[in-house]
């Protein structure tokens, strides 16, 4: 007797197709992890500390929703690069001309940059808690996202980038150090309370802001487009970014618990990630202190090794010409020359005396604003071309929740950068 039936493959054939699947999806996955990931930025850590220094548990339903327009969001750009084997930025250039691409690259050049100066703020504040001092730690951190692009291969960066996705663990100790009330926690995820309260709408609006970021998109369609994941590939391609969606929400979320348990029932007030790490101390204990830190200082280094690499993505390709980690300075001189700049410009200009960081954060997070609703139409016309993309254009289901998506990050992300303007 054998476990097989005719026209049936036995137990040992189904388990090696099981394991040939599951190292197939270990060479697919990075672009979607490490593209969801690096949103949990300097900025992104402020905002989901404020949330929950500020307003507590009540905030935690939006998290739910945020994950899901972040899948939306980044599914679509994972496909085009997939079905295209092209850039974002490459894509609108062929579809819409060069002039609409020049504007386009110099919006997203002005706010990718505000966010880079936001995470070398983020290094340059994670350092002063561990008593490292800015024109020491902002130096270092600088040679060294310089030195992982420059000198190593597209595999090796990635490998680079997903083991420092892994150290996004130190917020989950953090929040089992805290010891948070689980009941009330998991009730809260799935209970929305809306507020009447202008300061409870501008958060619920900055949440959206900086979870879903215009830089996003066209750093993992180039990702996935330098990878030459194949069309029949696409189902692991995507389980890799409903992976990714999914560990960042988790992430944020032990972010706001962490501070809603410890500095919201105490009424402490915040300013950033870095007072929240501050005042961690005498409340939780100086390992969750140390851990908060710490995962500060790895999420802007990440971040900072990533935007300036999506902005010269974004740009060379926009332009026509070569770019990718694969290739030498020799064969990509622009890309790479844009990608020193970028680190360079931002390092040293977190070193000017008396510089506002928290103010570079704010200001970042009111850029992404402005250009997400711009960058969302462009998507959303070259998704439904059929001339690009055959067969996989958006389904009728899928259609209308992108849009409907698409529609209320416009209005919401607008009324963030109106309102935080007038709130200063």
């Amino acid at each position: 007797m054998t476990d097989t039936m005719p026209g049936r493959p036995g137990k040992r054939e189904r388990l090696h197709r099981i394991w040939v699947r599951f190292r197939l999806l270990l060479v697919i996955i990075g672009p979607g992890i490490i593209t969801a990931n690096v949103d949990n930025d300097a900025g992104g850590i402020t905002t989901y500390s404020q949330a929950g220094a500020r307003f507590g548990l009540t905030i935690l339903w939006m998290f739910p929703p945020l994950c899901l327009a972040l899948f939306v969001v980044q599914e679509m750009s994972n496909r085009m690069g997939v079905i295209t084997g092209k850039g974002l930025s490459d894509l609108i250039r062929e579809r819409f001309g060069v002039r609409a691409t020049f504007y386009l690259l110099l919006g997203l050049l002005v706010t990718n940059f505000g966010n880079i100066l936001a995470e070398f703020a983020g290094i340059a504040a994670a350092g002063e808690i561990f008593g490292i001092p800015r024109w020491v730690s902002l130096p270092l951190a600088a040679l060294f996202v310089w030195g992982i692009v420059l000198r190593a291969r597209y595999r090796t960066v990635e490998k680079v980038f997903l083991a420092a996705c892994l150290f996004y663990v130190s917020y989950i100790f953090a929040g089992w150090y805290s010891h948070p009330p689980a009941g009330k926690v998991l009730r809260a995820l799935f209970s929305p309370d809306l507020r009447p309260d202008q300061g409870y709408i501008v958060m619920l609006i900055a949440l959206v802001g900086t979870t879903i970021a215009p830089w996003m998109q066209f750093y993992q369609q180039a990702s996935v487009a330098e990878k030459n994941i194949r069309v029949q590939d696409y189902a692991l391609s995507r389980l890799d970014t409903l992976l990714g969606s999914i560990t960042v929400t988790v992430v944020a979320v032990f972010i706001a618990v962490v501070c809603s348990t410890h500095l919201h029932d105490r009424g402490i007030a915040i300013e950033g990630a870095a007072d929240a790490a501050r005042g961690l101390v005498p409340l939780a204990g100086r390992h969750a202190a140390n851990l908060f830190a710490f995962g500060l200082l790895n999420a802007s280094i990440f971040a900072a090794s990533i935007l300036p690499l999506s902005t010269s993505y974004t740009v060379c390709e926009g332009l026509g010409w070569e770019s990718g980690v694969d290739k030498g300075w020799a064969e990509a001189p622009q890309f790479y020359s844009l990608y020193t700049a970028l680190i360079v410009l931002g390092a040293g200009a977190i070193l000017v005396p008396g510089i506002s960081l928290l103010g570079i954060m704010f200001a970042s997070q009111v850029l992404n604003g402005i250009v997400l609703p711009v960058v969302l139409v462009y998507m959303l016309l070259l998704i439904n071309d059929r001339r690009i993309m055959g067969r996989h254009v958006n389904s009728v289901v899928f259609n209308i929740v992108a849009i409907a998506l698409a529609v209320a990050l416009t209005v919401l992300s607008g009324a963030f950068g109106v309102l935080t303007v007038f709130r200063k």
